[in-house]
């Protein structure tokens, strides 16, 4: 199967050097739960454009710095592309901006939240596992999380499979879409996590340190890996 990549966001440019792009985070996540998948990358934050969507086979929306209220010349696209792979039946993934984006496009809506900065381990109950691997489905995932924005308004049609009290639509699915998306990061390894916080010291004052630290619980990365690859896999044409 293959996955198209979509990038809306680059590492951020003090820590560039040092990491891999999503892109490539999200290769080795997927490759880990199913080495089958083979991968090409559009990136619209280069200013690459956005094909048919009809002609996909499976889409993967990457986290980005923007919203999905920003001035951006590539969100518009973005948007009628998501519609577009929703009307093709083209399975879809979303993760933190791709998470909103996909809400946003399909009716929900999304805000800066007054609730502040989202960052560190947050740990969210898991209220179903639709479409996914019934036999791994626990009650709970802890995962890394960097955002400010929520989707507060479900699109019609999406169902809450993940959710904690500061994030209540962490995770969404759409039956009818189909759609599968995250606010959580799990292509994020526990290294660029901390190096992500440390970076942006100065926005996050003390939460920086407490994010860090937060890190020493186990993450789930993997649990999120397998229900995107048999999410896709149980929707491929």
């Amino acid at each position: 199967m293959k996955l198209t990549i979509i990038e809306t966001g680059l590492v951020p440019e003090p820590i560039r050097a040092s990491f891999v792009d999503y892109p490539c985070m999200f290769r080795a996540l997927v490759r880990a739960s199913d080495p089958s998948f083979s991968f090409e990358t559009v990136s619209v934050i280069k200013g690459e454009s956005l094909p048919d969507p009809a002609g996909l086979e499976a889409i993967l929306i990457t986290g980005s710095p923007a919203g999905v209220y920003d001035d951006e010349p590539w969100m518009a696209p973005l948007m009628a592309f998501i519609r577009g792979a929703a009307n093709a039946q083209v399975p879809q993934v979303g993760i933190c901006f791709g998470h909103q984006a996909i809400a946003e496009a399909l009716g929900g809506k999304v805000i800066k939240s007054p609730k502040g900065w989202g960052v560190g381990r947050h740990t969210y109950d898991v209220e179903a596992c639709p479409g996914l691997v019934a036999k791994n489905c626990p009650k709970s995932v802890s995962i890394a999380v960097s955002h400010q924005d929520q989707v507060v308004t479900l699109p019609p049609g999406a169902e809450v499979i993940a959710r904690s009290d500061f994030t209540p639509h962490a995770g969404l699915h759409y039956a009818q879409a189909p759609a599968l998306s995250f606010q959580c990061h799990p292509e994020f390894d526990d290294t660029y996590s901390a190096a992500l916080y440390t970076a942006r010291k100065e926005r996050l004052g003390a939460a920086a340190e407490a994010a860090v630290s937060s890190l020493a619980t186990p993450h789930d990365n993997h649990v999120l890996g397998s229900w995107i690859t048999g999410f896709l896999k149980a929707h491929a044409s």
